[in-house]
């Protein structure tokens, strides 16, 4: 099997970044999107939590969101390294626009239900189980790998900027517009995403044409599969070469993750911290409602705060001398279980909003050390494979953490909820510094 040997990344070069043509388009399409998405899962977590004063109303919404991520990802881990990973993600911005504005013209309409929430959602989640996994082995194209760091940490600075934007302004659409307005921004942030993927380059690129840099890429089964479809003209034996294609590229994904203890605790890491991530949407918005009693636009400057946070973490992430990364990735993650259990007691609105400041430079700074270090460690014909491997299990965790979550705010109180978000995060803190053993072994 190949592999590629870790090396330390050079300090970033921003203008090397900012160069490259595609990456703007990419950096652009990141924002508008994230924009959007931020706006839309706000703005529907505060109008079910304004409907049904629910916490668990509100869990519900992040569990159908999260749930495709269960089954998705096999499938779409193997279609991110068959097919051109830029058309992938036109297509799945495409759907989904259409579905949210869709959504936005029944609620305009007025006959908007707690039902098209739920459903508007699955689809958008089922969209994004393949879309992040996508995008983030589509950075590997785009750039260099001696500025994988400043990438990830430029793709970060854009998703975050986009869900500050997004959180300093839903709680005002939210009051002017409504839930259709949010709804109507979202839809149309899609199509300029997709716009944007377009934009990025020309022509059609598979990750199957780097066969001769990494020989053993696709197994003989794969290729002989290959050449049977094109050649095939009864649609049974295509369907069952594609599906022996299939799982020769799922079998041969998982023996490459059983291999590498350092990406798997990198993975699990990771995952940890984006389920937190998501998950902690129940107890912010529950957090502005009634212990902060702030309403919608409360809500929008907490949000606000997380994203300006992530920005500087971001920028921060990506000028870190190597002996340091590591160590500071494992920190962050305590910092966020520390924060966790303070959060709660908090009753000043500038307060709160200052840790969540914290808490987004957390977030930021570990993800793009976790992402540039796998990026480092991963050949590209396996990125979408470990990608989607990792986004299965964030949507494992998701799903258990929002439910509990939800079910123990409602039940017994706020406080017990970040409590148990704490404790995940402590969870987290400790395979972080187990991947960071790894590593130091690794490189010694």
């Amino acid at each position: 099997m190949s592999t590629s040997t870790p090396t330390a990344p050079v300090r970033t070069d921003w203008s090397l970044i900012w160069a490259a043509r595609g990456f703007r388009y990419f950096f652009f399409a990141m924002f508008i999107s994230l924009f959007g998405s931020g706006m839309n899962f706000a703005g529907v977590s505060w109008h079910i939590l304004a409907l049904t004063h629910s916490t668990v109303k509100v869990s519900y919404q992040v569990i159908v969101a999260t749930a495709p991520g269960l089954l998705i990802p096999f499938i779409g881990g193997v279609l991110i390294d068959r097919y051109d990973r830029r058309y992938l993600g036109i297509v799945l911005d495409f759907a989904r626009g259409v579905a949210v504005l869709a959504t936005a013209y029944v609620a305009w309409r007025g006959h908007l239900e707690l039902w098209h929430l739920y459903l508007i959602t699955f689809i958008t989640g089922a969209g994004s189980a393949m879309y992040w996994a996508n995008v983030n082995a589509l950075v590997q194209e785009v750039m260099p790998a001696s500025q994988f760091t400043g990438a990830n940490a430029a793709v970060l600075i854009g998703v975050q900027t986009g869900m500050l934007f997004a959180g300093a302004l839903v709680g005002f659409i939210y009051d002017g517009a409504g839930i259709a307005g949010i709804l109507g921004i979202d839809g149309l942030t899609y199509f300029v995403s997709a716009w944007c993927l377009y934009k990025l380059r020309s022509g059609y690129l598979s990750p199957r044409e780097h066969l001769t840099k990494y020989p053993r890429e696709f197994s003989t089964t794969t290729e002989a599969t290959a050449e049977a479809l094109e050649i095939a003209e009864m649609p049974e034996v295509a369907e069952a070469g594609l599906s022996l294609a299939v799982y020769s590229d799922l079998k041969e994904g998982f023996s490459y993750l059983r291999e590498q203890p350092t990406v798997r605790a990198l993975g699990i890491t990771h995952s940890i911290l984006m389920a937190g991530v998501v998950s902690a949407n129940i107890l912010v918005v529950a957090l502005a409602a009634d212990i902060l009693h702030a309403g919608a636009r409360g809500l929008g400057f907490l949000e606000g705060g997380w994203g300006l946070g992530a920005i500087i973490g971001g920028l921060l992430a990506s000028q870190l001398p190597q002996r340091l990364r590591m160590t500071l990735y494992a920190l962050s993650i305590a910092g966020l279980a520390l924060g966790h259990v303070a959060m709660p007691f908090i009753t000043l609105l500038v307060a709160a909003v200052f840790f969540q400041v914290l808490f987004g430079f957390f977030r930021a700074l570990s993800g793009v050390v976790a992402q540039a270090g796998l990026m480092m460690i991963v050949p590209r014909h396996f990125m979408g494979r470990t990608q989607s491997a990792m986004a299965i299990l964030t949507t494992i965790l998701q799903l258990l953490m929002s439910f509990a979550l939800g079910w123990i705010s409602q039940q017994l109180s706020i406080f017990a909820g970040f409590a148990l978000l704490a404790l995940i995060y402590a969870l987290g803190t400790l395979s972080a510094f187990h991947a960071r053993n790894l590593l130091r072994e690794q490189n010694s």
